[in-house]
């Protein structure tokens, strides 16, 4: 036996969960009540031997290898049947499960593999406490370089978050240009989550193209951020693009994220937009969600875009939630055969260190506060932001003709289509036209709406 393997064993597997179903035979561990030394070295037993072919599962060659017909199916019931044994607390199944799981997925081959792959980490994570040193090894995250490098790969190769920035970008546009006659030729932008920038030069370039030396625009742009780092780093690529651009005045100004909204400043009668851009969720609580758009209603804003995620992924309920992110990650994985090749190292990082990582930070945020996500739907949000006093109005026309001739430049690998057909990406007016969403085949992904203060 290698010494990594006698290692391994030596080190003792630390339980989440206090019951099993080893043997049939359910039976309830009380806190304070020990162990039966024969049923932790059967589950020691089991769980080594899942985490054995997972790292014979990481080391395959990294050939493409594609499942026979009919085995999708059977990786989806694999899948399903280790989620419900560990719902129920039966451990020992769920490791027998587990193993089988990995000696069948793979990070290269087809998408249902991949995408199991990641889900089958995540089911096994949830096996072991946040103390076992395996689970700070299949919950490893990203550094920071990585985590930027695949969210660069994923914006170039993907219309995911393009459709995102360019029609929120869009609205904004037009807000501004209604008001035009008496904002002073000024827009505030408050961006609650400015991640890495990546929204708003196409936003400084249209409004250069609209300025000239008699009329200049000014622009300011307030950003939320994770860490001052990034938000230096923001503020420098911003600036340093807006410095090409004529007639165009421009101002980053960053904040950590948690800084109070109503101590903002806004120049008086300039248009002031607020950008809800995948943050909502990460609040975890309905009341903060609340809080935070009682917040953005008082700074009485011309224009408010939310972008979110579509799904129901509440984090109360353990079986539910892994249904609906498997559906939603299936689409994604799925999507990205189309727009990147097999063999693609680019498509392998976003996998890892932007999709594989909410997968797993997803199935296990019941562990972690700071983890909770409320992905919830179109008509959850809608209620949300009418509570507070916002009313949703139609997205023009020329952002649903933006949204079509981005698909139609960015899809090269498949047929994007507008609100009919099977295939491909494609982009769905909804609510009477106060919605776009970007959906795969007929999954929606993500979707837009625009709200004003009434």
């Amino acid at each position: 036996m290698h010494d990594a393997e006698n290692k391994l064993l030596g080190l003792r597997l630390a339980v989440a969960v206090d019951s099993s179903g080893c043997g049939g035979k359910k039976r309830k561990l009380h806190e304070g009540t020990r162990v039966p030394q024969n049923y932790q070295f059967c589950l020691d037993d089991k769980m080594f031997e899942f985490l054995r072919m997972r790292e014979v599962m990481l080391k395959l060659d990294p050939k493409r290898q594609g499942l026979e017909d009919g085995k999708g199916l059977h990786l989806i019931h694999l899948l399903l049947i280790s989620a419900t044994a560990i719902d129920e607390k039966k451990l020992c199944l769920a490791a027998d499960y587990l193993t089988d799981l990995f000696k069948n997925v793979s990070l290269n081959g087809d998408s249902i593999q991949r995408v199991a792959a990641y889900f089958a980490d995540g089911l096994a994570a949830r096996l072991l406490s946040r103390q076992s040193p395996f689970y700070s090894m299949i919950m490893k995250q990203p550094t920071p370089e990585e985590d930027f490098a695949a969210f660069t790969e994923l914006y170039g190769a993907s219309p995911y978050h393009q459709f995102a920035h360019f029609t929120a970008n869009q609205a904004i546009i037009e807000a501004f240009e209604k008001e035009e006659s008496y904002n002073n030729r000024t827009l505030h932008v408050i961006d609650f989550d400015v991640s890495y920038g990546f929204q708003w030069p196409s936003l400084i370039q249209s409004l250069s193209d609209k300025a000239s030396s008699s009329k200049r625009i000014h622009l300011h742009i307030t950003g939320f951020g994770r860490n001052s780092e990034e938000l230096k780093e923001n503020e420098t690529r911003l600036v340093n693009f807006a410095k090409g651009c004529l007639n165009l005045d421009f101002k980053f100004e960053g904040f950590l994220t948690g800084t109070q909204p109503v101590c903002l400043k806004t120049k008086k009668n300039g248009t002031v937009a607020v950008n809800l851009m995948f943050y909502l969720h990460t609040l975890g609580s309905s009341s903060k969600i609340y809080e935070t758009l009682k917040s953005v209603y008082s700074l009485n804003p011309s224009v408010v875009v939310l972008v979110e995620q579509e799904g129901s992924r509440n984090p109360k309920s353990f079986l539910s939630r892994f249904m609906e992110s498997l559906h939603y990650f299936a689409a994604m994985f799925d999507s990205l055969d189309e727009c990147l090749p097999a063999d693609s190292l680019e498509r392998l990082r976003i996998e890892k260190n932007q999709l594989g990582k909410e997968i797993k930070s997803m199935l296990n945020s019941d562990k972690d506060e700071q983890n909770h996500r409320r992905y919830e739907r179109l008509e959850s949000w809608k209620g949300r932001m009418e509570s507070v006093g916002f009313k949703g109005f139609k997205l023009s026309s020329r952002s649903v003709s933006q949204a079509k001739l981005l698909l139609k430049i960015n899809c090269h690998c498949s047929a994007a289509e507008f609100d009919h057909g099977a295939g491909g990406f494609k982009v769905f007016q909804r609510d009477s036209g106060r919605a776009l969403s970007l959906g795969w085949q007929n999954r929606h992904l993500i979707t837009a709406s625009v709200w004003h203060c009434v």
